[in-house]
Parts: C-alpha cells; sequence; structure tokens
C-alpha cells in the first residue's frame, strides 16, 4: 500500500494574496503540489513548474460529487 506524506505552508487563516500550499508525496518521491487560493484550486504535478491543472471551486465541487468515493463523517 502507498505511504503519502503531507506538508501544508500555511502564511494565514484566511486564503488572501498568497496560494496555500500542500505538497503531497507517495513512497518518499513527490506526487505534486496542491495550490489552494480564494479563486480555484490548482495541481502541480511532480516535475512540471508551467502546467498546472486548474478548477474552480464549483467545478471542484462537481468533480468530488461525481468521481468522489462515499466516506460516512464521524461527530
Amino acid at each position: 500500500m502507498a505511504q503519502h506524506e503531507v506538508r501544508a505552508r500555511i502564511y494565514t487563516k484566511v486564503v488572501e494574496h498568497k496560494d496555500l500550499e500542500i505538497v503531497v508525496k507517495q513512497n518518499g518521491g513527490k506526487l505534486g503540489t496542491l495550490l489552494i487560493s480564494k479563486g480555484n484550486v490548482e495541481w502541480l504535478p511532480r516535475g512540471s513548474y508551467v502546467n498546472k491543472r486548474r478548477l474552480s471551486w464549483g467545478q471542484f465541487a462537481e468533480l468530488l460529487q461525481s468521481q468522489g468515493r462515499p466516506v460516512k463523517v464521524k461527530k
């Protein structure tokens, strides 16, 4: 089973002028970086410095509704 390491670089409580950067590693190697801003969410794959994948928050919500696996929420 793949082991994941997730690191976040948080500059503020409210995302305004700087993206929230989350580096994701799998089995010790970098998988990519998730960039979260107030306007959208972007994925920057490992080894790519110019080709990000971008979704608006509405598109991101639709993607998770259609493709995400349902998981029970613990109260």
